[in-house]
């Protein structure tokens, strides 16, 4: 599926063709909501890093975030994240560890995106005490990470485009 997005102030847009465009997870993890806001969450698609087009790179910036876990010292994400510095948007994260994908935030889609059948709700080990997460039927609730891929996900509701 081809995918357009934008940042909130119009300074960056990009394209990317995705086979995993279902935002099916929401990550509740300190990261994700701090620096993604969307009711507490993040939500990454997945993409094809080799289509991925930008107007407006002078304006895009990244950081590493820090990763912080119960008994363990802090340590640096791999991860680019990367967002415009004119407005702040979270616009993708992209790993070297796995350089064939890109992560586009769905807040940063402007193509709508199909909903998914059901929705995992992880990270929620660190979910923040004023967030109301959903529950019940299509909801599936994980304390950290789920098992399954984005793209194993897809592959199991026959999703994959």
């Amino acid at each position: 599926m081809h995918l357009d997005g934008s940042c909130q102030c119009g300074a960056v847009q990009f394209s990317l063709e995705s086979d995993s465009p279902y935002p099916y997870m929401h990550c509740h993890c300190s990261i994700c909501r701090k620096t993604g806001g969307s009711g507490g969450y993040g939500i990454n698609l997945g993409g094809d890093a080799h289509t991925l087009r930008v107007a407006g790179q002078q304006h895009v910036a990244h950081f590493h975030a820090v990763i912080r876990e119960p008994g363990q010292r802090p340590k640096r994400s791999k991860g680019y994240r990367h967002f415009c510095k004119l407005c702040g948007s979270p616009l993708w994260m992209w790993d070297p560890r796995w350089p064939d994908l890109v992560h586009p935030y769905a807040g940063a889609i402007d193509t709508p995106l199909p909903r998914p059948p059901d929705v995992v709700e992880a990270g929620l080990d660190y979910v923040a005490p004023w967030v109301d997460v959903p529950r019940g039927k299509g909801h599936r609730h994980v304390g950290t990470w789920p098992h399954e891929s984005l793209r194993e996900w897809h592959a199991r509701h026959d999703l994959l485009k």
